[in-house]
């Protein structure tokens, strides 16, 4: 019987598509009413401290230059590693991936990454250098691309969430108009789904209500691409998303109505009170129902204290974020080039410290612990 040439291409055919099906994930976040869930259960399950929720909640840390590069040759030296007298982004991702399990061990469940990274200078007015994935026409770079993809296949592996934002002021302005922000943002969403991700949070882009050029990524309209993300979908699935603001900013009824969750900034508030305060009046905000908030950015520390800007914000049964822009030496925080992204500094031990104790992370790891016998 002869065979038609049809059926002998089957096995070539079934062999590509399995090459290039997503790979089966371990870590699925979700959200149930104003809580986080990992894998069908809340974070820090059953967890309470000092009286105060922690269930549902997901702390975080600001990393947002996981992927960074500079492509202005004018400025990269700026970054240079003080032993090889040269940047590395490769060599930066890698070290990114050697402190991830560390950070889990002590309760970290997420941090923020984006495409556009952040300042490198920690803060700065003008933006000289060119850190972006995305190319002028909303096109990725496959470079920047690879990077981000170990990094989100390691917190897949360590059962850890990324809050991946697309865009930062400084650097929007090198896609060409705004159709080249749509693009970019439709690349970045399938680019998730082709990959089969299920640990991923979308910010939009960091702090919408400053300096961005783009109207569709300023605080008036940047919910048409937040329902943008929110209503591509794949085998019924989609992308929990939302936008962040400024320090001290309460977001807008737009973004509110709009976003999965909410996200708030603590710069430039001291006052651990205050912090508070912008929990409950995003609350208040017309158009809210239950949903998480959380600070992904806050630069205020104090974590030996009996009160800061991080107690403050689970106190109101918020998430809250680490900020830590050090100061360009290879030595303190977490966002100034090249970066040490161990837990080098006493600072990040005090962090880390309180993490566990409030995630009970610490609890957990003498739980683990072998008993010796008598």
């Amino acid at each position: 019987m002869k065979i038609p040439p049809w059926v002998c291409i089957l096995p070539v055919v079934a062999c590509f598509i399995e090459l290039h099906a997503a790979p089966a994930r371990r870590t699925i976040v979700s959200i149930v009413g104003d809580e986080f869930y990992i894998n069908g259960k809340p974070t820090y399950e059953g967890r309470h401290w000092n009286g105060k929720k922690i269930q549902g909640l997901l702390m975080n840390s600001r990393a947002v230059q996981g992927i960074f590069d500079d492509r202005n040759t004018n400025t990269i030296q700026r970054w240079a590693y003080p032993d090889t007298k040269r940047y590395d982004a490769e060599r930066n991702t890698r070290e990114f991936l050697a402190a991830m399990p560390e950070w889990r061990r002590h309760g970290l469940l997420a941090f923020t990454i984006n495409l556009q990274g952040g300042s490198p200078e920690g803060y700065s007015r003008e933006q000289p250098w060119h850190n972006s994935a995305i190319e002028a026409d909303g096109s990725l770079r496959p470079d920047y691309m690879r990077r981000l993809e170990r990094i989100l296949d390691e917190a897949d592996r360590l059962g850890m969430v990324v809050i991946l934002g697309c865009f930062y002021f400084g650097q929007d302005q090198r896609l060409t108009n705004e159709a080249a922000v749509i693009r970019a943002t439709d690349n970045a969403t399938d680019w998730l789904f082709d990959r089969g991700y299920r640990n991923v949070l979308v910010e939009i882009n960091n702090e919408c209500n400053v300096r961005y050029d783009h109207e569709v990524l300023q605080p008036r309209r940047v919910h048409e691409l937040i329902e943008r993300v929110r209503g591509t979908t794949r085998e019924h699935r989609r992308f929990y998303v939302g936008t962040s603001y400024g320090g001290g900013t309460i977001p807008l009824e737009n973004v509110v109505r709009s976003s999965d969750f909410l996200l708030i900034h603590g710069n430039g508030v001291s006052d651990p009170a205050k912090i508070a305060g912008m929990v409950r009046k995003t609350r208040a905000v017309e158009g809210y129902s239950p949903k998480p908030i959380l600070f992904n950015e806050d630069d205020h520390f104090n974590f030996d204290q009996p009160t800061n800007n991080f107690i403050a914000a689970i106190s109101e049964y918020a998430s809250w974020g680490y900020f830590d822009p050090g100061k360009n030496n290879y030595q303190d925080g977490y966002q100034s080039p090249p970066v040490r992204w161990d837990i080098n500094t006493e600072r990040k031990r005090q962090f880390f410290k309180l993490v566990a104790e409030i995630t009970g992370a610490n609890q957990a790891t003498r739980d683990k612990r072998p008993r010796v016998r008598d």
